[in-house]
Order: C-alpha cells, then structure tokens, then sequence
C-alpha cells in the first residue's frame, strides 16, 4: 500500500509541477493508470491510495479482471488505451467509459452500431499516427479532417485526439502537433504522454496521461 500510494503522490506532484508554468489547473489533466499486464493485487492498492482512472490495452484482458474489481471498487473508470479491432466492438462498449484508438472508418461503424445496439455512447479518441509509422495504428494526418467530420457524424462523443510519439526520440515536437491539429480541427481533449514524457505532455496541453511503469513499478 505505501508504495502504492507514494508512486502515485509522486506522479500527482510532477503533474502539480508541470502545470504551474503554463498556468493549468492540477485537476484540468486525467491520470489514467496503466493497469495492462498487472493483477488485482498491485490495482487495488492504487485504488485504495485514490486512483480512480484505468488503462487496458487489451479488450480480453480487461474482461478477465474487470468486472470483479469494479464490482468491489464502484466509480472507477476504464479507459481502453490500445489497438481495438471492429469485431470487439461490441464487448468494448460494454467495458470500457472510454477508448483513445479511434482509428479507421471499419472501427468508427462497429463502435457506432455497438453504441446505438447498447443504448450507451462511450467518448472516444481519434488516434492520429503522428509519426506515420506504418507498423503503428492511427488515422494518417492527411486523412484526418475527413474522419473526424466522419465522427461527428454518428451520435459518438468525440473527445479529442490521441498519439504516441515514435520510440526513442524528442517527444515535444510530436506532442506539439497534436496540439496544433487539435486546434487546427476544433477537437480540445489531448490524450498524450507516458511515464517517460508525460510532464512534457502535460506543459503541452495534454488532457489526459497514460502512466504505467511508474506508477507499477518496472515490469
């Protein structure tokens, strides 16, 4: 538990930190907790210690421990962060209060059709591949205008964007793009930054930041 709980002061505080010099709010950024590949016995002691937001990348995995540990722990959310392919819509929609892969007209039709079956309209991401990588997901930056007007025309609560940078380089300049399409398309949620960079995403405009590893610990 105290482990637990100083991880997660100590990421609270870096966002605090990084905040004041752009003069945001503290409580104007998401912190999504990565939980992907961690049990029940290292989530629950960041719930206890106050996190209240999740992150899966896997729409089986978080099947498998979800449901129990939301059942035992009422209001908490679970954002789905990672890849989803259009035949796990329907299960999607069913877990998940948000997802940030939004990233091709097949998914956009599946999500739709699950939402409107569900009677239930989860926000949702467009993930930009904003260093067209091919081996990446996301929406290619000339195609992007195009999807988003996509989007907007279904009933899917659009909630922003979403990146990841490519490895191993400056991830400033790819946050700062973000931003900038963002602004470009009239979209203002930011999902951006990982345990690695999210105090720069965080001076950048990000709305919300993916941490895993220091909030867990090394895998």
């Amino acid at each position: 538990m105290t482990n637990a709980a100083s991880r997660l002061a100590e990421v609270r505080d870096t966002i605090a930190r990084a905040c004041k010099p752009v003069r945001r709010e503290a409580s104007s950024v998401t912190l999504i907790a990565v939980s992907k590949t961690h049990g029940p016995e290292a989530i629950v002691p960041l719930i206890d210690a106050g996190q209240r937001v999740f992150g899966e990348n896997r729409v089986q995995e978080a099947a498998a421990k979800w449901p129990a540990l939301r059942e035992a722990h009422p209001g908490v959310e679970l954002h789905l962060i990672g890849q989803l392919q259009s035949n796990k819509a329907e299960e999607a929609v069913a877990l998940f209060d948000c997802i940030h892969s939004l990233d091709r007209p097949s998914v956009l039709t599946a999500l739709a059709k699950a939402m409107d079956k569900a009677g239930r309209q989860v926000p949702c991401f467009v993930q930009v591949n904003i260093g067209d990588e091919p081996q990446k997901g996301g929406c290619p930056i000339a195609d992007l205008p195009a999807f988003l007007a996509a989007v907007r025309q279904t009933a899917i609560p659009l909630a922003g964007l979403m990146c990841i940078p490519p490895a191993d380089t400056e991830a400033a300049p790819y946050f700062a793009f973000l931003a900038k399409l963002a602004g470009d398309n009239g979209v203002t949620g930011l999902s951006m930054g990982m345990s690695g960079d999210y105090a720069t995403a965080v001076m950048l405009g990000a709305s919300h930041v993916r941490v895993g590893t220091a909030l867990f610990g090394a895998r």
